[in-house]
């Protein structure tokens, strides 16, 4: 069970009881317990709001967005920053098509949206191609409308394996023209990704790579991905707030002082 729905649950629960204190009588064990339910009941209602309309922690599973994001990351994704879409809400509750409020991405935004396979799944890239965009990547180089994207080459990227090896790849600043910069990893510029057919993006749609460009399923990958329906936009990533290095969760405290990496913790994106 995941937290959002053990939160609707015990939210869903502590109201029901909260509800029944108000016409029970006040003595004993169970008037303590509709007590305690009806004083918690505003507050995991007030952090239902949060999470379903303003912002939603998510954790980064896999290494797709290296260097800009890794496994054991905790951010923070505003709901509100593309609008709203029956996406933004837990199991799709909006009832609506589209999006109100709309706003949309700009080129460089990371995007937290549901994969258009199945609907339910969520994937976190960053947006690098518009409605009506050409994109292609051509010996490992970002093309968008013919035009190369700007790439600079940086110090190699130095990491851990899963094995404890210290490993180092190739690493890249990006610059798109809008003047947002990020960086990248690039380690063979003759990988299965890096060179492809020249992509349109479909109106209504947006084409999103991860940032590890030869480790991402993105939407170069037609059948895994492909390109994004504006609708499965859930929201924009906006800072870190936690993060370990893969080897324990948020509510494992007794694993943090070997875990925690504090130098991460309030980066922008």
């Amino acid at each position: 069970m995941d937290f959002t729905l053990l939160l609707i649950i015990i939210t869903f629960l502590t109201g029901i009881i909260a509800f029944v204190g108000t016409i029970k009588s006040r003595q004993g064990i169970l008037f303590e317990i509709l007590n305690f339910a009806k004083s918690i009941f505003p507050i995991l209602f007030i952090v239902l709001i949060i999470r379903s309309f303003v912002l939603e922690p998510y954790r980064i599973p896999s290494g797709s967005m290296i260097p800009t994001l890794l496994v054991g990351d905790y951010l923070f994704v505003s709901k509100f920053s593309f609008g709203y879409s029956r996406y933004s809400f837990p199991y799709g509750f909006g009832g609506f098509d589209g999006r109100v409020w709309r706003t949309p991405p700009e080129r460089g935004d990371v995007a937290v949206f549901k994969l258009p396979r199945d609907n339910e799944t969520d994937y976190i890239k960053r947006i690098v191609g518009l409605p009506g965009d050409k994109i292609q990547v051509l010996n490992g180089l970002l093309h968008i409308n013919n035009e190369i994207v700007e790439r600079t080459r940086l110090d190699d990227y130095v990491y851990r394996d899963r094995f404890g090896n210290h490993r180092e790849t190739k690493q890249y600043l990006e610059t798109m023209s809008n003047g947002r910069s990020y960086r990248v990893l690039d380690s063979d510029p003759d990988g299965s990704l890096d060179n492809t057919p020249i992509y349109v993006v479909p109106q209504g749609h947006y084409f999103a790579m991860g940032d590890n460009r030869d480790n991402s399923s993105d939407s170069r990958v037609l059948r895994q991905v492909g390109f994004i329906p504006e609708e499965n936009l859930v929201g924009r990533a906006e800072i870190l707030f936690f993060s370990t290095n893969g080897n324990a969760r948020i509510w494992q405290i007794w694993r943090w002082p070997i875990s925690i990496r504090f130098s991460r913790f309030g980066t922008l994106l």
